[in-house]
Protein backbone atom coordinates (compact mmCIF):
# COMPACT_ATOMS: atom_id res chain seq x y z
CA UNK A 1 0.00 0.00 0.00
CA UNK A 2 1.56 3.27 -0.74
CA UNK A 3 1.26 6.51 0.92
CA UNK A 4 -0.85 7.58 -2.08
CA UNK A 5 -3.57 4.79 -1.13
CA UNK A 6 -3.36 5.72 2.54
CA UNK A 7 -4.23 9.66 1.54
CA UNK A 8 -7.05 8.22 -0.95
CA UNK A 9 -8.39 5.76 2.02
CA UNK A 10 -8.43 8.88 4.38
CA UNK A 11 -10.22 11.59 1.61
CA UNK A 12 -12.63 8.60 0.97
CA UNK A 13 -13.59 8.42 4.36
CA UNK A 14 -13.39 12.10 5.35
CA UNK A 15 -15.93 12.06 2.10
CA UNK A 16 -18.00 9.71 4.15
CA UNK A 17 -17.81 11.35 7.16
CA UNK A 18 -19.64 14.97 5.54
CA UNK A 19 -21.70 12.46 3.77
CA UNK A 20 -23.40 11.53 7.24
CA UNK A 21 -23.32 14.61 8.57
CA UNK A 22 -26.08 15.68 6.00
CA UNK A 23 -25.38 19.43 6.23
CA UNK A 24 -24.55 20.00 9.77
CA UNK A 25 -21.63 21.65 10.76
CA UNK A 26 -18.51 19.65 12.38
CA UNK A 27 -17.01 20.19 15.50
CA UNK A 28 -13.37 19.94 16.33
CA UNK A 29 -12.72 17.37 13.39
CA UNK A 30 -8.33 18.35 13.66
CA UNK A 31 -8.44 16.92 17.35
CA UNK A 32 -10.52 13.71 15.84
CA UNK A 33 -8.74 12.65 13.26
CA UNK A 34 -5.87 12.69 15.12
CA UNK A 35 -7.54 10.63 17.93
CA UNK A 36 -9.14 8.27 15.45
CA UNK A 37 -5.88 7.67 13.33
CA UNK A 38 -3.07 7.69 15.97
CA UNK A 39 -4.66 4.58 18.16
CA UNK A 40 -4.22 2.23 15.21
CA UNK A 41 -1.64 3.63 14.48
CA UNK A 42 0.58 3.04 17.25
CA UNK A 43 -1.15 0.07 18.16
CA UNK A 44 0.23 -1.28 14.83
CA UNK A 45 3.40 -0.06 14.41
CA UNK A 46 4.09 -1.69 17.96
CA UNK A 47 2.86 -5.18 16.66
CA UNK A 48 5.56 -4.91 13.79
CA UNK A 49 8.10 -3.25 15.87
CA UNK A 50 7.07 -6.67 18.59
CA UNK A 51 6.57 -4.08 21.40
CA UNK A 52 10.11 -2.54 20.80
CA UNK A 53 9.30 0.84 22.29
CA UNK A 54 12.49 1.92 21.00
CA UNK A 55 12.05 0.74 17.17
CA UNK A 56 8.42 1.73 17.07
CA UNK A 57 9.63 5.73 18.34
CA UNK A 58 12.10 5.63 15.64
CA UNK A 59 10.11 3.94 12.92
CA UNK A 60 7.28 6.55 13.97
CA UNK A 61 10.06 9.31 14.12
CA UNK A 62 8.84 10.41 17.28
CA UNK A 63 10.67 10.71 21.51
CA UNK A 64 10.49 7.33 22.92
CA UNK A 65 9.21 8.94 26.02
CA UNK A 66 6.63 10.64 23.50
CA UNK A 67 5.58 7.17 22.51
CA UNK A 68 5.32 5.59 25.85
CA UNK A 69 3.19 9.09 26.43
CA UNK A 70 0.57 8.52 23.56
CA UNK A 71 0.46 4.73 24.47
CA UNK A 72 -0.68 4.90 28.02
CA UNK A 73 -3.20 7.66 27.09
CA UNK A 74 -4.74 5.22 23.91
CA UNK A 75 -4.43 2.60 26.53
CA UNK A 76 -2.21 0.82 24.87
CA UNK A 77 -0.31 -0.09 27.48
CA UNK A 78 -0.17 0.58 31.28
Amino acid sequence: MSKKHIEECIRDSLEGYFKDLRGVEPTAMYEMILNVVEKPLLDVVMKHADGNQSRAAEWLGINRNTLRRKLVEHKLIK
